[in-house]
């Protein structure tokens, strides 16, 4: 159960979304989200992070420059409100400091859900492994 009515995606989440293979506990959730009246937030980075994300996938032989783009022009129509307060940056550094991560990327995730009350979602196992004891907040996605 989310502590408000926003729930903040990371990268790792939409990429898993956007790119699949198809997992439908996952596309349940999003589901859920996108009926009910879920606000779907995050750091301005996403955008960052995914396009990378999906250029490796190309870069790597995985998907064709043509599904790079078609994948990109998805991922920037999704409904997700992107935050970049000037507040957030000092937020996230503490954030990396506290738990040692090994960048502030991250970080930055967990600022925005902190800062406005919400779940944080992501498909990355180590981050929950490694904030999830002190961040109850911070859920991993369903994998299959």
């Amino acid at each position: 159960m989310s502590r408000s009515s926003a729930v903040c995606v990371d990268a790792s989440l939409v990429v898993r979304f956007l790119v699949g293979p198809q997992n439908r506990q996952l596309l349940s959730l999003w589901e859920t989200w996108t009926q009910e009246p879920q606000d779907l937030v995050a750091p301005a980075l996403i955008r960052y992070e995914v396009l990378n994300a999906l250029y490796q996938y190309e870069k790597h032989g995985h998907l064709s420059g043509g599904v790079v783009a078609e994948l990109l022009d998805a991922a920037i129509s999704l409904p997700i409100r992107l935050h970049s307060e000037p507040a957030i940056h000092g937020q996230a550094l503490g954030l990396a400091r506290r738990f040692g991560l090994p960048a502030c990327y991250d970080a930055h995730y967990l600022a925005v859900a902190e800062h406005l009350g919400a779940d944080l979602w992501t498909c990355d196992a180590r981050l929950v492994k490694k904030v999830g004891a002190d961040l109850p907040w911070v859920r991993l996605a369903p994998d299959g």
